[in-house]
């Protein structure tokens, strides 16, 4: 198993099999984030999708998605998704 030192979670940790999108982008995805801070963002990144009603066919949507996904993933500041309750466990 192919491991990275992930730089959201800060540790060793298994990576991503495939990088998650052409380019050099999704290839510094793929050598630097964890297949944990992978999944992490993509359940965040839905849930930003659906409070702030986010129009995926909006070029200005996917520049202010891919702005917070390079913020989560370097462990920045990032907007939250307001409505979000985490269940109680």
């Amino acid at each position: 198993m192919r491991t990275v030192f992930c730089q959201r979670l800060q540790q060793e940790l298994p990576g991503l099999e495939q990088p998650p999108f052409p380019g050099p982008k999704g290839q510094h995805i793929f050598e630097h984030v964890s297949a944990q801070a992978w999944q992490e963002w993509l359940e965040f990144q839905r849930q930003l999708i659906n409070e702030k009603h986010l129009e995926l066919t909006n070029p200005d949507t996917r520049k202010y998605l891919m702005a917070q996904m390079d913020k989560y993933l370097a462990g920045e500041t990032f907007e939250k998704a307001e409505g979000f309750k985490p269940s109680a466990e």
